[in-house]
């Protein structure tokens, strides 16, 4: 199984889940194309404007790049190969506007043409024949075209499809085995069927036919003839026909969680198939039955934080926007999902006894919920104004720490008493709050004996409190946004980091400063780990890099290649044998951790 992560590409054995990753784009992969032999891969990615989108064409055995294919301009909108390997066609995105010609073997481009004619809108999707390596056929905004490919004189000659009254937006093709016909999905639902020799439009599905609310967004063709349809509400269908009216076929339907269903792709004859959404779920679907399996997810939107349970490395969880995760690192499989509604979860803890899990959100709630089944336990409402940003949590278990938008520090207790009916419940009591930072508080820390605490602003401090006392005890100001702090195991120093690059060791006696390192060439670092023993850092920022730096001597051991958006968080696990990372793009990526 092929499918993207960020820039990589991963090819993934369904049977062992064992994975593999082909790395070599700069930026988000947005479309992967597999040739008909298996021989090669395809995978197209998006860049800044004004810079040129790169498409590598990929050696499957070989597990390396065959070529680099650049020529369009900003994004690579879609890929396919020819049947007989000779030829991959390439789109490009709205800034481009092109579809060129390349040939597979030498990775030169044949010949290109503006995909569209200046009156249409931008095309989206393209389709290779399947007995021809000289036909295609294009779909987007009020265009449909059939393409033939005149080798002799490098040219690509379009053919426009007669749809008479019909406006559509066109958002994938599939073409059937005989090359007689090629389907077409569309935003408004309906299913367009055009005679691929005369180019003209042979079938429309009727009204009550239409694939859910949001249009098709996927389609592929089964041997048998039948046309498996994906909707942008995630509904999946089955179509019968050819020649004649696309006809639903009522039994075999089915609605799958996790937003619009963005691929299909068969397996061997088809007797079973995988689909992919657009929340990051991949299911595999048994054709007799449509019984689905749900084989991998992932967050969709920016993981916030990652934290391990105490004392433990056989689980973690991950916060998100609308949910909190608990994942297996031994199986890669989610185990709980815990979901809030269109909220972000900025914050995550595990409490020392193993008996919760703490979460602080964007609306300033926070919510703790039990870690078996994922049912709430308690909410404490209005913890900050304009949200929770980070939270800590005393050895106890009773005592939490947060931090919010307005540079707000409070201490929370929770004590399990009953109410009037003899049942168990929870209050929940505010101790007392230090307000001096000005802005955001990014992160907090609790020293090991519960005595202190430091919590670092983008107001350019990091302020060490003294918990019992319930006042500041040092400040540190340096000129950048502090974005991570954390106390090293002998709590006889800290180390920060932020939008300065470079990463900071301070006393924690007097606040003063020991060193600073260059952390990073460019961007922020915004996340930090130190390990238990106290010997190594692991830090991860906006270069996209994770980085294991030896503590005394400030070097940089090892450097980890795969993020496509900055990073947010690093935490190495408890026994120290990976490293996990997330990103503002979804991804949560394990590393070996080299010293273990």
């Amino acid at each position: 199984m092929i499918y993207a992560v960020g820039c990589t590409v991963v090819i993934q054995d369904i049977n062992s889940k064992k994975q593999e990753f082909l790395s070599g784009h700069s930026n988000n992969v947005t479309c992967v194309a597999v040739s008909k032999s298996g021989r090669y891969i395809a995978s197209g990615q998006v860049t800044h404007r004004g810079f040129r989108a790169d498409v590598i064409i990929w050696d499957f055995e070989a597990r390396r790049i065959h070529g680099r294919l650049s020529l369009h301009k900003v994004k690579v909108e879609a890929l396919a190969f020819s049947p007989n390997d000779k030829y991959v066609a390439t789109l490009g995105g709205e800034d481009d506007g092109s579809i060129v010609i390349w040939n597979v073997a030498t990775c030169e481009a044949i010949c290109g043409s503006p995909a569209q004619v200046k009156s249409a809108g931008m095309t989206f999707t393209v389709a290779y024949a399947n007995t021809s390596d000289d036909v295609f056929v294009t779909g987007g905004n009020d265009t449909l075209r059939v393409w033939t490919l005149d080798l002799t004189n490098r040219k690509i000659k379009p053919e426009e499809v007669n749809m008479g009254q019909n406006k559509r937006i066109i958002k994938c093709i599939a073409v059937t085995q005989d090359d007689l016909f090629a389907y077409c999905g569309t935003t408004t639902g309906d299913v367009l069927a055009i005679n691929m020799k005369s180019t003209n439009l042979n079938s429309l599905s009727s009204e009550k036919e239409r694939c859910g609310g949001r249009g098709v967004t996927s389609l592929t063709l089964l041997k048998t003839g039948d046309l498996i349809v994906g909707g942008g509400d995630g509904q999946l269908a089955v179509f019968k026909g050819v020649a004649e009216k696309l006809k639903r076929v009522n039994s075999k339907k089915l609605k799958l969680t996790g937003g619009s269903l963005t691929s299909i792709a068969l397996r061997g004859e088809g007797h079973q198939f995988f689909v992919g959404t657009s929340e990051s779920n991949i299911y595999r679907i048994s054709f007799s039955d449509f019984a689905c399996t749900l084989l991998t997810t992932c967050h969709y939107a920016e993981v916030k934080d990652v934290t391990f349970p105490p004392g433990t490395s056989a689980l973690f969880v991950t916060a998100s926007y609308q949910d909190v995760r608990v994942w297996s690192p031994d199986t890669d499989q989610e185990l709980l999902r815990i979901n809030v509604p269109n909220m972000t979860c900025n914050a995550v803890q595990v409490s020392p006894d193993g008996r919760s899990i703490i979460t602080g959100w964007d609306d300033g709630i926070l919510r703790s919920f039990y870690p078996e089944s994922g049912k709430p336990m308690y909410s404490i409402k209005d913890v900050h104004g304009g949200g929770i940003t980070s939270l800590a949590l005393y050895s106890d278990s009773r005592h939490i720490v947060t931090g919010g938008m307005n540079g707000d520090v409070r201490v929370w207790e929770v004590n399990l008493s009953s109410n009037a009916k003899g049942q168990p419940c929870f209050v929940t009591k505010l101790l007392f709050k230090l307000h001096e930072h000005k802005a955001s508080v990014t992160c907090i820390k609790v020293r090991s004996d519960d005595r202190e605490c430091i919590s670092s602003s983008i107001d350019g401090s990091c302020i060490i409190w003294d918990l019992e006392k319930r006042c500041r005890s040092q400040m540190i100001r340096v000129n950048t946004l502090f974005k991570y702090v954390c106390y090293h195991p002998a709590n006889h120093q800290i180390i920060t980091s932020g939008t300065d690059k470079k990463i900071g060791y301070f006393e924690t006696y007097d606040g003063s400063m020991i060193r600073e390192l260059e952390g990073s060439m460019s961007g922020a670092i915004n996340a930090m780990d130190i390990s238990d023993c106290g010997n190594f850092i692991v830090s991860g920022g906006d270069d996209k890099l994770v980085k294991v730096w030896k503590y005394d001597e400030g070097e940089v051991t090892h450097m980890g290649i795969g993020h496509s958006a900055p990073i947010t968080k690093v935490k190495i696990s408890n026994d120290k044998s990976f490293v996990l990372s997330v990103s503002t793009d979804g991804a949560i990526l394990r590393w070996k951790f080299p010293f273990a």
